[in-house]
C-alpha cells in the first residue's frame, strides 16, 4: 500500500423517494489498499458503491480518479475507468454455463462469430481453481448452491482487470475455507497494486484483512481509521451511535414441558431416525459445519421439502404436516436463510409482504380490509422498528435488517407456536442482529418454541438454552448450560466424537 490515493469522492448526496440516502459523504481510497466500509444496514455503504460502479447516479459532489474528475454515468462506464464490483445480490445468468458466465462480458465485446469453449472452460478453470473450489465449469448456474454461485460472481469480476474492486459483503454465503480461499486471493490483488473496497458487517474481516476503515452512519460519514490504531468497541459505537453492551440477552431460567418433539424423521438419502424435542419457552440451538443437514432437517419437519415416515407432536397431540401449509395451520413457521429469493415478495410493499401469510385475518369475505391490514403494519413496523418511509415502501428498496424484520413480521402475523429460524441474522447489522436477539428473547420468554439454526458459534452460545449438534445428516451430540461452548460444539461438528 501506498499513500498515493486512486479514488476520493467529496461531499456526495444522493436522495430516494422518501429518504435522503446520503449526505456530504467523503471517501479516500489507497493504491493497493484494501479499505473497510462498515456501518449498520442503512447507514449508505451499498449507495455509496452503487454511485462509485455506475449503478446509481449521484445528485451532487465529486468523484476523482487519479485526480480527474469523473462522471461515472453507467456500470460499462465504470468498468472502462477500471473499477469492478462483486454484488451482494448476484446478477448471474442462471441458464449459461459457468464458464459463460464468468467470461459474459468479454464474450459480449467480441467480436469472433464463434466461441471457443475449450479455451473458456479451461481459463474457468484455472481461475476457480485458485479459490480452492472445483465448480463443474460447464453445468448452468442455476443448479450451484448459494456459496458456488457467490464465487462465480467474484470469479467474474477478476476477468476485467480492474485496479479498483468493490466487494459488498462476499463471504455473506461463503464456508470458512471458501473464505480464507478469497482472503488470500484478495491480498494477491492487493501484492499487485489493485485497491480493494470491502464493505462487510464482520468486524472480525476487517481486523484481519484490511488496511484502514470509514465508519458510515444514517447516510454520514463518519471517520476513517488506521485498523492497527482502533479497537472492536470504538469501531462499534461509532458505527450505531450507542452502546451495545447487551448483544445477547439473559437467557431462559424456566421449563415449563415439552412443546415439540419429532420422532423417527426419515427421508431418504439425507437422515434417519431424527429425534429430538423443545420445549415452551426454550431458544434450541442446531450447530454443525455448512452441509451437516440442519438445514434439510427443519425444512423436511416443516413440510417444505417431502418426509418419507416420522412423527410429529404439538403440545403432545400428534400432527400430520404433509406440506408447509399444514405447518403453518398447526402453528410452526420457517424463516429461510435466503430471505430474497425464498422468503420476502421484493417487488411488493411492506404491507403486503406482512399480510401475506394470513390474509384471512385482514379480509373482509372477499376483500381485503384495508384498515386492518394497515393496523397490522403498523403494528408491526413499531414492535420491530421497522425503519420505512412508508408502508408502502418496496420491500427490494429497504435495507438489509429492515427486509429481515418484515420477514419476521410476516411469520409473525399467523401467530405461531412454533419458530424455526435459520440463520436469522444472516447478512445484517451489529445493530439489527442486538434487536432480533432480544425479540428472540422475549418471544421465547412468552411461551413461544424457538429453533435457532446457526452457522456463527457466538449466536449459537450467546442466544441458546440448549444446543443440538449435527453431523453428516445425524444429530451427534447435544450440549447445555456451562457446556454450551466453542471447544465442546466443534468436538462433535468435526465428527471427533466419534474417533475411539
Amino acid at each position: 500500500m501506498t499513500d498515493e490515493i486512486i479514488l476520493s469522492v467529496r461531499n456526495i448526496n444522493k436522495e430516494f423517494p422518501g429518504t435522503k440516502a446520503l449526505t456530504d459523504v467523503n471517501f479516500k481510497l489507497r493504491k493497493g489498499e484494501v479499505h473497510a466500509i462498515i456501518g449498520e444496514n442503512g447507514a449508505g455503504k451499498s449507495t455509496l458503491m452503487n454511485i462509485i460502479s455506475g449503478i446509481h447516479q449521484k445528485d451532487s459532489g465529486c468523484i476523482c480518479l487519479n485526480n480527474q474528475e469523473i462522471d461515472i454515468r453507467n456500470p460499462r462506464e465504470a468498468q472502462k475507468l477500471g473499477i469492478g464490483i462483486v454484488h451482494q445480490e448476484l446478477s448471474l445468468c442462471p441458464d449459461l454455463t459457468v464458464a459463460e458466465n464468468i467470461f459474459i462480458k468479454k464474450i459480449n465485446l467480441s467480436r469472433n462469430f464463434f466461441i471457443k469453449y475449450s479455451e473458456l472452460y479451461e481459463k474457468s478453470k484455472k481461475l476457480l481453481n485458485s479459490f480452492g473450489t472445483n465448480i463443474d465449469v460447464t453445468q448452468k448456474v442455476k443448479k450451484l448452491t448459494v456459496s458456488q454461485k457467490q464465487l462465480v460472481e467474484i470469479a467474474r469480476t477478476l476477468t476485467t482487470n480492474a485496479e479498483i474492486i468493490i466487494f459488498d459483503e462476499p463471504t455473506a454465503s461463503l464456508t470458512d475455507s471458501e473464505s480464507e480461499n478469497l482472503f488470500d486471493i484478495i491480498n494477491n490483488l492487493k501484492s499487485k497494486n489493485i485497491s480493494i473496497i470491502y464493505i462487510t458487517h464482520k468486524l472480525e474481516e476487517v481486523f484481519g484483512l484490511c488496511d484502514r476503515v470509514t465508519v458510515l452512519r444514517d447516510g454520514y460519514y463518519i471517520d476513517t481509521y488506521n485498523v492497527s490504531k482502533i479497537n472492536k468497541d470504538i469501531l462499534v459505537k461509532k458505527m450505531i451511535g450507542r452502546d451495545i453492551s447487551n448483544l445477547y440477552p439473559d437467557k431462559s431460567t424456566k421449563n415449563d414441558g415439552i412443546i415439540f418433539k419429532v420422532s423417527e424423521l426419515k427421508r431418504k438419502d439425507k437422515f434417519k431416525d431424527i429425534e429430538f424435542e423443545l420445549r415452551r419457552g426454550e431458544i434450541l440451538g442446531f450447530a454443525g459445519l455448512v452441509g451437516a443437514g440442519r438445514t434439510e432437517l427443519a425444512k423436511t419437519v416443516c413440510g417444505l421439502s417431502k418426509k418419507n415416515s416420522g412423527k410429529i407432536y404439538l403440545e403432545g397431540k400428534k400432527i400430520d404436516i404433509s406440506n408447509y401449509r399444514d405447518a403453518i395451520e398447526n402453528g410452526i413457521v420457517y424463516l429461510t436463510e435466503d430471505r430474497k429469493d425464498e422468503g420476502l415478495f421484493l417487488n411488493k410493499s411492506i404491507k403486503e409482504n406482512i399480510s401475506a401469510f394470513n390474509l384471512k385475518k385482514i379480509s373482509s369475505r372477499i376483500l381485503i380490509d384495508q384498515k386492518k391490514e394497515k393496523k397490522q403494519t403498523f403494528n408491526y413496523i413499531n414492535e420491530l422498528d421497522i425503519r420505512a418511509y412508508s408502508i408502502s415502501q418496496l420491500v427490494k428498496n429497504l435495507s438489509g435488517g429492515n427486509q429481515q424484520k418484515v420477514l419476521i413480521s410476516k411469520l409473525l402475523s399467523v401467530k405461531p407456536k412454533i419458530l424455526f429460524m435459520d440463520e436469522p441474522t444472516k447478512g445484517i447489522d451489529i445493530g439489527a442482529k442486538a434487536e432480533i436477539h432480544n425479540l428472540l428473547r422475549r418471544l421465547a420468554n412468552e411461551g413461544l418454541g424457538i429453533v435457532l439454526i446457526s452457522s456463527e458459534l457466538p449466536e449459537i452460545i450467546g442466544m441458546c438454552d440448549r444446543v443440538i449438534i449435527m453431523n453428516e445428516n445425524d444429530i451427534c451430540g447435544e450440549v447445555s448450560e456451562k457446556d454450551i461452548n466453542e471447544s465442546e460444539i466443534m468436538y462433535y461438528c468435526t465428527g471427533l466424537n466419534d474417533v475411539q
